[in-house]
């Protein structure tokens, strides 16, 4: 089974290509194909399926060719992956699978269509709306913190830190508290906290996160949407520009006078290779073991 290996600000992908949607990918091979010691390493897996033949993408399949089916690491399945959607449209594109027509490159998710537009080294992607929709609390050890339920495609709760609580302090090891009635399929949890003023947005924060079957990533997409979306409600603006620092970097969110909204971020895929057939790393038998068979420029 081919693969290759990419990223977004950190947020990293198994890519596998399945075009007519014969790969059989069970929950179990996806933790084995993300587990970073006995597998390649992943904060997911993006399987590259034709929208027809995967029942998810079927109902797109006139608007887009192309399905990204996105899988946690712990090999649950998610709607939607900002991060990961860039470089999907990264990898259609370095394989000569798809061509961006005059209005970005569309690609079917579960959480709708949405629009790759390929600018340099940056991808930036029309995303679904985000709604704003209800106040909530997260906890994480003893320290508790109010925040806002927003639905970005996939469930997220911003919150903004206070009392001077360091953004760096954290620990985010294990999963924080919260509301499991208003989350019954979990949520990925952003901290925030404002940040010095750069002359390309309008304004600057930074977040840490919590993804939802992944566990603290270096960068998500999706969850600096919800972020952004919260900052400009809390500074009364109906549109702007949102420069969001993660650990790995920084996105930019555009929400445009036209009521669009626009993650933009690297997008760069680092390596291919196989991966043997066989049992896996949860079963000792290293299934999930691969080389990678050469360095793509990024």
């Amino acid at each position: 089974m081919k693969f290759t290996k990419g990223h977004g600000t950190g947020n990293d992908f198994v890519i596998l290509p399945d075009p007519d949607g014969a790969l059989e990918l069970t929950p179990q091979r996806v933790t084995e194909l993300c587990d970073r010691r006995f597998g390649i390493g992943g904060d997911g897996v993006l399987r590259v399926v034709r929208s027809a033949k995967e029942p998810d993408g079927s109902p797109m399949a006139a608007e887009a060719e192309w399905f990204m089916d996105y899988r946690n690491s712990d090999g649950s399945v998610a709607e939607m992956c900002g991060n990961g959607v860039r470089v999907f449209a990264r990898y259609l594109l370095s394989e000569g699978l798809a061509t961006p027509g005059p209005s970005g490159l569309p690609i079917a998710t579960r959480a709708g269509v949405v629009v790759a537009v390929v600018e340099g080294d940056e991808i930036r992607v029309h995303m679904t709306t985000p709604r704003v929709y209800a106040a909530s609390t997260a906890t994480v050890g003893p320290l508790t913190f109010t925040g806002m339920a927003v639905d970005c495609g996939n469930p997220h709760l911003v919150c903004t830190l206070h009392d001077g609580v360091e953004l760096s302090s954290l620990d985010l090891s294990v999963s924080p508290g919260f509301d499991r009635s208003l989350f019954a399929a979990g949520v990925n949890v952003e901290f925030v906290v404002g940040a010095e003023p750069v002359e390309s947005a309008d304004l600057h924060v930074a977040m840490r996160v919590y993804e939802r079957g992944s566990g603290e990533t270096l960068s998500c997409g999706t969850g600096a949407l919800a972020v952004g979306a919260v900052a400009l409600r809390d500074a009364g603006r109906s549109t702007g520009v949102v420069a969001v620092d993660v650990p790995g970097g920084r996105l930019t969110v555009t929400h445009d006078e036209t009521g669009r909204w626009w993650l933009a971020g690297p997008a760069v895929l680092v390596a291919t290779g196989e991966v043997a057939p066989g049992p896996g790393a949860a079963s000792g038998g290293g299934g999930a073991s691969g080389v990678a068979a050469g360095e793509v420029a990024g």
